[in-house]
């Protein structure tokens, strides 16, 4: 069988080809209002490369620093008033993330139970993150590892899209202005941006140090956040900076779906994109629940409450002037603790728990 037509372009011209194509979605995704262009462009050119043949991976240093910038993103915008938000309504923020993570063991195990998709597959693959200790952890259950990556990466990748899209028609404004050519080649304060940079880097090699899970975005966006909320550090990065960041992750994301690992999955593909929305919906529920308790916007509800990518949704919180961005990544904060800390040992719980999921033993002759 001959190999796909981009498998057979030398790697200089995929690469080029991915950007042109990035940059073509990015400008009509901008162009139709629509929030976080210059990560879902990317995010999509991925997936069509990677559906292709295309045999590009994104280099994983370029990778570790475009999470750097990200969380050095994230630090910019958070301030002390978020720490008084999570003071004033951390047992709502704790149930809130309990509800999440207990709803996506819940619908594990529903799958699970109907048989489409076989045993502790499902309820590794419906966890709102963490996706690279569910992989592990569903290998060591015997699970199909390529339909639990592949239900991941499509949660993720639904995540993305669901929140860009409330953002630009469920609140009916459309996002940030992102085609400015002097937000392009603004005046870079180069010494304060090294300074960023630098600590950016050694908040990473601090956090790996730690074993700190998501330690390349966690880290940063740790150290800088606070020094940034207690006014020791400013934060200004250059638009070209963080498009080439957003670009890695939309990339990374969307080069993950390969062709044969859609037609493994093509008989669980349904059920795999019905679990992703049905989680999706679940936590629109509890945003909704959020604006009648705490009366804030509906689509800072939505994003706060998003199941998973915290590193997108912050992306789209930033591209939408109107969302409370310090409570969207407080919860989201949340959220990853939440998951990171107890999802795995949840999720064994359930295994453990259910006869159904648990691996038959061996008979042994007479």
């Amino acid at each position: 069988m001959s190999r796909p037509l981009l498998a057979r372009w030398p790697l200089p011209l995929q690469w080029t080809a991915l950007l042109l194509l990035s940059a073509l979605l990015s400008w009509a995704w901008g162009a139709a209002g629509m929030p976080a262009a210059l990560l879902l462009g990317p995010m999509i050119g991925g997936i069509v490369f990677g559906m292709n043949g295309a045999v590009l991976k994104v280099p994983r240093l370029p990778y570790i620093g475009a999470q750097a910038v990200i969380g050095a993103m994230i630090g910019s915008v958070i301030t002390p008033s978020i720490f008084s938000a999570f003071a004033h309504d951390w047992a709502l923020f704790c149930a809130v993330m309990a509800a999440t993570m207990i709803g996506a063991a819940a619908l594990g195990w529903l799958i699970s139970r109907s048989g489409v998709i076989p045993g502790v597959t499902a309820v590794y693959g419906t966890s709102p993150g963490a996706a690279s200790s569910m992989v592990l952890l569903g290998e060591a259950q015997g699970a199909d590892v390529q339909l639990i990556a592949f239900m991941q990466y499509s949660r993720v990748l639904l995540v993305a899209l669901a929140a860009a899209l409330v953002a630009r028609f469920g609140v009916g404004h459309a996002a940030a202005p992102a085609s400015a050519a002097a937000s392009w080649f603004a005046p870079v304060h180069w010494a304060m941006l090294a300074a960023v940079l630098l600590i950016a880097v050694l908040s990473q090699l601090a956090g790996r140090l730690l074993r700190l899970s998501a330690w390349a975005l966690l880290g940063p966006m740790l150290v800088l956040s606070g020094l940034h909320a207690s006014g020791l550090l400013q934060i200004e990065l250059p638009r070209w900076l963080l498009a080439a960041s957003y670009a890695m992750l939309g990339w990374n994301i969307g080069l993950g779906f390969r062709r044969d690992t859609l037609v493994h999955a093509a008989h669980a593909l349904l059920p795999v994109i019905g679990s992703a929305l049905a989680l999706i919906a679940f936590c629109a529920a509890l945003s909704w629940c959020l604006t009648l308790l705490l009366h804030i916007d509906p689509l800072t509800a939505y994003l706060a409450t998003s199941p998973g990518g915290m590193d997108s949704v912050a992306i789209i919180a930033a591209s939408s002037p109107q969302v409370d961005m310090p409570f969207v990544m407080a919860l989201q904060g949340v959220r990853l603790v939440f998951v990171i800390a107890l999802a795995p040992a949840l999720t064994k719980l359930v295994v453990r728990s259910s006869a159904h999921l648990r691996a038959p033993s061996i008979p042994t002759g007479d």
